[in-house]
């Protein structure tokens, strides 16, 4: 991260996606993983996840991360209508509410914001490239999520000798 972000700062960010999850009747899981890493430090689990849990709680941001190599097609973030339905991991259905906010394949929804990423594009052992993404929320400024965004990317380029492609920010206008 290129500016030292202060805990208060993360937790007021954190705040935000809280209420915003709570306008949609769901928990936001931020205010878990901070606990969980204030207490525990960063949980373990391998190189793609590790960095995503690490650009959250640096930058105080959600952040996804999906196999890019199983999303079928273009990508499309979109508002959808009541009665969807997703694959979510672990054989978890979502079925979504009017205007929440997902991101599609030519296919599928592939996360629905507010309940989580699908099962087919999530990262496993051999994943090779990979997706990181976070949805701004009101009240969250692009920079914290290009900041977040890059503190993943670069840690996985890093220690897996990979290369970063590119990092954009879209701000709707």
């Amino acid at each position: 991260m290129r500016k030292r972000e202060t805990l208060a700062q993360i937790s007021q960010r954190i705040d935000t996606y809280d209420r915003f999850f709570q306008s949609f009747g769901y928990e936001c899981p931020l205010p878990h993983h901070l606990t969980r890493t204030i207490n525990s430090g960063f949980p373990r689990y391998n190189l793609i996840v590790d960095a995503h849990f690490m650009a959250e709680m640096c930058a105080g941001i959600l952040v996804a991360v999906t196999d890019y190599d199983r999303v079928e097609g273009d990508l499309l973030l979109d508002v959808a209508r009541e009665g969807e339905v997703a694959a979510g991991m672990g054989g978890r259905q979502f079925t979504t509410k009017e205007g929440e906010i997902v991101l599609r394949d030519e296919k599928d929804i592939i996360c629905v914001l507010c309940q989580g990423a699908d099962e087919k594009t999530k990262v496993r052992d051999d994943t090779a490239n990979v997706l990181f993404y976070s949805y701004a929320v009101p009240g969250i400024d692009a920079t914290c999520l290009k900041e977040g965004l890059t503190v993943a990317a670069e840690a996985v380029a890093e220690f897996s000798g990979g290369s970063i492609t590119g990092l954009e920010v879209f701000v709707k206008r």
